[in-house]
């Protein structure tokens, strides 16, 4: 759900004046794809916080309250939030490199473990809390706002607030220029990839002690959400007035006050909002805060944010998606590999907005027991494990890939599979069995 808005409600009314409809469209049209020769990565890491030694006994607010303090006084690089049911979010700075970008994320992830160990605390990489029902651990306006907008859709929304993580590739939005690595190429290759990889990283399948019926629940809950807020807009040539047009139509989560609580609307889009100008005008701060409360699976935010990829198990595991995502979109020959393997994909997602298309629904559900999806994702492993010593990745990142892809991905299997596994006993389906819906 990962989210670092630090804006209050004390600038609701400064800085611009109101927007007009026109205005909106013409700023999210200048400011969601900043074009560009691919150079810089980032990425951001959610975790859950669990009992080092008991993980499924909640943590009490308060232990975490006195580790989150304990973090707060030790230099980091990355930037540490807090999420509202207390997950940990560490968001690398823009790096030069995948190379630098690991070094740095990895060094703050050594300094955030130390920290937590001396509270018998722990990180744990997965999708979706398998134990703990959602519970909210930040109370500031803005939390309390989108927990009443999103229960109207049901309790996913709580869910992702408070018991999902993710892996977040941050990566340049490309060339202004038309190619392997033009803009409007990454964008559409980032929604048809990121099918591919929601069922690679599946790693969520448990809630509250058991099985749900899906790899990855915590895409599961996205898609419950709804495509207003959680959904991306339709495909075409344009992705910037695609981009606008869908900002314009989604609803408005909250409209900020200066003080008390803040009113909620029902229904109301940001464009309605711009006609009507009720319960006030909106202004350019309103604009910039209303883009942080949608949660498609890919957001331009100049560069290109993918949102889909679950936490992932074990201390450096977040390295894999990270590293297979950068070869796959930054060097041109991965690149154009992947977009011949995912093309045949696009006609099963029915036209449909990502994440809520059929293609997106299987990925979430069955993972790579796909045929189809497994063929599309050993080709691009395989594709970002040629292109990897390309971008100069140390041979410790193409061992981790080469691993993952000979463990899960060869094997049409993915993270989920094991905690299925630990759960019963067994494994959870026979290898290739064919169980598309």
């Amino acid at each position: 759900m990962s989210d670092s808005s630090t804006a209050s409600a004390g600038d609701c009314t400064e800085h611009l004046g109101a927007v007009t409809e026109a205005e909106v469209e013409a700023l999210v049209r200048g400011i969601c794809f900043k074009t560009g020769p691919p150079r810089r990565t980032g990425v951001e890491v959610e975790w859950l916080v669990h009992e080092l030694r008991a993980p499924q006994l909640p943590v009490t607010p308060e232990r975490l309250e006195a580790a989150y303090a304990a973090l707060r006084t030790v230099p980091l690089r990355s930037a540490l939030t807090v999420e509202p049911g207390g997950q940990l979010e560490l968001s690398s700075p823009p790096a030069a490199s995948l190379t630098e970008c690991i070094g740095t994320v990895s060094a703050d992830l050594d300094t955030v473990r130390a920290v937590l160990r001396e509270d018998d605390l722990v990180l744990v990489g997965v999708g979706h809390d398998p134990w703990h029902p959602p519970r909210r651990f930040l109370r500031k306006p803005r939390y309390d706002a989108m927990e009443t907008c999103l229960d109207r859709t049901g309790p996913a929304g709580r869910a992702m607030m408070c018991a999902s993580a993710s892996v977040q590739v941050c990566l340049d939005a490309g060339h202004e220029e038309p190619g392997p690595l033009g803009h409007v190429r990454r964008w559409w290759l980032a929604h048809q990839l990121g099918a591919v990889l929601v069922a690679a990283f599946a790693n969520s399948p448990l809630a509250c002690g058991r099985p749900t019926g899906w790899l990855s629940t915590r895409q599961l809950r996205w898609a419950e959400i709804g495509p207003g807020r959680a959904g991306g807009p339709p495909l075409d040539a344009d992705p910037r007035g695609a981009w606008s047009r869908h900002v314009l139509d989604a609803p408005v989560m909250c409209v900020r006050q200066d003080g008390g609580t803040w009113d909620v609307p029902d229904g109301l889009t940001f464009r309605e909002w711009t006609r009507s100008r009720t319960p006030r005008a909106p202004t350019r701060d309103d604009l910039d805060y209303h883009l942080t409360t949608l949660f498609p699976p890919v957001r331009p935010r100049g560069h290109l944010e993918l949102r889909m990829i679950d936490a992932q198990p074990g201390d450096d595991g977040w390295i894999v998606p990270l590293a297979v995502t950068t070869a796959l979109f930054d060097d041109p020959e991965a690149a154009e590999t992947a977009y011949r393997a995912v093309k045949p994909l696009a006609e099963r997602t029915l036209a449909l907005p990502a994440p809520h298309n059929p293609l997106w629904l299987h990925a979430a559900r069955h993972g790579l027991a796909d045929p189809e999806l497994r063929e599309v994702a050993v080709a691009c492993f395989t594709a970002a494990l040629a292109a990897l010593p390309r971008l100069g990745a140390a041979t410790e990142v193409t061992d981790a890939v080469t691993a993952y892809l000979d463990r899960y991905v060869s094997r049409g299997r993915c993270p989920a599979d094991d905690l299925l596994q630990t759960l019963h006993g067994t494994s959870r389906r026979p290898h290739g069995k064919d169980i598309r819906s």
